[in-house]
């Protein structure tokens, strides 16, 4: 069996505070010139890589002289303002040696939770990928008391996997992966090195605290394997330190732990759209939009909507309905009814003249549509 990372074309790759920080010693400047140096040559290979990094607190916590994670609130939001400063550069630095520029993206779990929010972030990130930028993703720290008391990059890594439907998330940690207990208390502990994600043994398996400059255990990486799980997206947890781990992982060799999606993401998106049990609104088509989505499998564009009923917002899943007022597709509307109102019967290129933008030219993309 060769790594999922092979065939993968969008990854997220996270990096853990013990890594990036050198155990606490300061950011290591080799060891994130080493990273960078491999996703370069994954964007070579025509993979499209979203970065999500540890490390602020803890560098923020070595520049203010805390030898040991403070737990003031106020404290923990100090350390995260200086230290994002140190990591943004360095990221910045190692990746321009490369040719390759980056952006910094600071999201809290509201952002992903508040719908206008979330649609915003990820057609950010899109747009970020399309212009060949790398974005290094942090939860914002400096600013959200939950995030830092009870937040981990492992569920944020997961949860921007979601967002944009990766292929796979990689968890570089200072372990090697999974075993069945601790090696270090069991002698009988094996090594797991392919799972299916979300079996409920593995969390079994896994447990303990993290590091004392990070606030993630391998159960935290089993969960956020699990919940990457859920939009197809597979996981792979392995050391941060093994020589040329990504790359090696790219061209198929299997290192660390894999825990595999038991379904696509585009399998996961579509069967979620279908146990919807109520849509926010529904469009009405003409029977030439109703042939290209039924029999071409084309998106669904403006021109062929009729009549929109009902209120609905971007993003939410709407129903598409034939002449008859049979259900044939539901989709992710990338217009709110009121815009839809607007646009419809009209070309794309008439919609920056209708709505002061130009967005995109379908109204459900058929990457976001299920076929009744």
């Amino acid at each position: 069996m060769n790594s999922v990372i092979q065939n993968a074309q969008r990854l997220i790759i996270k990096v853990g505070s013990s890594l990036v920080t050198n155990d606490g010693h300061g950011l290591d400047h080799a060891a994130i010139s080493k990273w960078s140096d491999q996703i370069a040559r994954l964007r070579l290979q025509g993979k499209e890589v979203i970065l999500v990094s540890s490390g602020a607190i803890a560098e923020g916590m070595l520049q203010l002289g805390f030898e040991k994670r403070p737990s003031d609130i106020h404290e923990l939001q100090a350390c995260a303002a200086v230290g994002q400063m140190g990591l943004a550069q360095i990221y910045q630095t190692s990746f321009q040696s490369h040719g390759l520029q980056t952006a910094q993206v600071l999201l809290t779990h509201a952002d992903l939770a508040d719908r206008e929010r979330y649609l915003n972030a990820r057609s950010t990130l899109f747009t970020l990928l399309r212009l060949g930028v790398i974005p290094i993703i942090n939860e914002n720290d400096t600013v959200v008391t939950d995030e830092i008391k009870f937040g981990d990059n492992d569920t944020l890594g997961a949860l921007v996997a979601n967002l944009i439907e990766a292929d796979a998330l990689i968890i570089l940690t200072d372990q090697k992966g999974l075993f069945t207990a601790d090696p270090r208390k069991n002698p009988d502990a094996k090594f797991v090195t392919v799972a299916q994600a979300g079996d409920p043994k593995l969390e079994e398996m896994a447990g303990g605290a993290g590091s004392s400059i990070g606030r993630g255990g391998m159960l935290t990486k089993i969960l956020a394997a699990k919940r990457a799980s859920s939009s197809g997206a597979h996981t792979v947890i392995a050391w941060g330190r093994e020589n040329d781990a990504l790359i090696r992982l790219a061209n198929g060799e299997l290192i660390g732990t894999q825990l595999v999606a038991p379904n696509s993401h585009l399998q996961a998106r579509k069967q979620w759209m279908a146990d919807h049990l109520q849509t926010a609104g529904s469009a009405i088509l003409d029977s030439g939009a109703v042939q290209k989505v039924i029999h071409e499998g084309k998106s669904l564009l403006p021109i062929g909507v009729t009549r929109i009923k009902g209120e609905f917002g971007r993003g939410e899943i709407i129903s598409c309905l034939d002449e008859s007022g049979r259900e044939i597709a539901r989709g992710l509307s990338n217009y709110s009814s009121a815009e839809a109102l607007l646009i419809l019967r009209h070309k794309s290129s008439d919609f920056m003249t209708i709505l002061g933008y130009d967005g995109a030219p379908e109204l459900i993309h058929r990457d976001n549509m299920i076929v009744l």
